[in-house]
């Protein structure tokens, strides 16, 4: 008996999920290591600003051969989803442990699946609910959630995790239009001249640190929306979506070691289980040949 064919679409979309939520977690940890000193809306503006420059090259290529109306309109719309999103985020990243802020965030995938079902028509078998319900499992045995008080930083990341997610299914569109690279080009323009007014009217001076700081958090984000955007052009999001929630292991890791927040042993048992439920839906995934129809079973 041989064993069947991997089709690398499936797995290389997890790999470069991985390397996005790897990256994902390494700005979270930048940011909240650089306090409240900055306004959310001026920090988000200097990371994006940062960002236009590794994006340069994009938008260079995107000026000689032109934008077409469509994608422009789509570029927009997600823009102004993405500024509300990273305004709320750096508000809850630098007041919240940084593992309940991946935790709430765990909002994002579960509507960004649900609206590929619905925008998109991707397929959303039991085999896709039997991973999604394993992987929330998980999560939960990870953060054990009891009755807490409810701050405006917990609120403020429900309303990011929400706008990030409408953020991605319109890149998720912008990516079958233009390259990856021409997606996080756009994103960084448009949320950058769309957060300056914003930005300087609450403009405190930044520190050469905070700059250095800023600019840090520009190039690991732009490579793990970079990542994000190979993901989607590899595999259904049904697919992908999954891998997010490894993201809970390695920020209570970096919550651990850098900020002293405390660990024990359930987060390796849901961590088990995670990776139990990703790896899993990721084989059925490849297993299958091109040419055969999916069963979802």
């Amino acid at each position: 008996m041989t064993l069947p064919q991997l089709r690398q679409g499936p797995v290389a979309g997890v790999l470069w999920m991985l390397v996005s939520g790897l990256c994902f977690v390494a700005v979270n940890g930048i940011v909240r290591a650089m306090g409240t000193d900055l306004p959310a809306a001026q920090s988000a503006f200097l990371r994006f600003a940062f960002g236009l420059v590794f994006a340069a090259p994009a938008l260079l290529a995107l000026a000689r051969t032109g934008i077409a109306a469509p994608v422009l309109r789509l570029a927009a719309w997600r823009g102004l989803f993405h500024i509300f999103a990273v305004v709320l985020w750096f508000f809850a990243m630098a007041r919240l442990p940084v593992a309940e802020v991946v935790a709430i965030g765990y909002l994002n995938p579960i509507v960004v699946t649900l609206g590929a079902v619905v925008l998109f028509g991707e397929r959303f078998g039991p085999r896709h609910l039997v991973a999604g319900l394993g992987a929330v499992a998980g999560a939960l045995v990870v953060l054990r959630p009891g009755v807490q008080t409810v701050e405006v930083a917990h609120l403020a990341q429900v309303g990011a995790a929400f706008c990030f997610a409408a953020s991605y299914l319109a890149a998720r569109q912008l990516g079958r239009m233009v390259g990856p690279g021409a997606v996080v080009a756009l994103m960084s323009a448009a949320v950058t001249v769309g957060l300056l007014p914003v930005a300087w009217a609450v403009w405190v001076p930044p520190t050469w640190w905070q700059l250095a700081g800023l600019a840090l958090v520009a190039a690991v984000a732009t490579a793990a929306h970079y990542a994000m955007m190979r993901a989607f052009a590899e595999a259904p999001l049904s697919v992908t979506q999954p891998v997010v929630f490894l993201n809970i292991i390695w920020a209570t890791l970096l919550g651990s070691l850098a900020f002293s927040e405390p660990v024990d042993p359930w987060v390796i048992a849901g961590g088990a289980l995670i990776v139990a439920a990703v790896s899993w839906l990721t084989w059925s995934e490849a297993r299958i040949r091109p040419d055969q129809p999916a069963t979802d079973l």
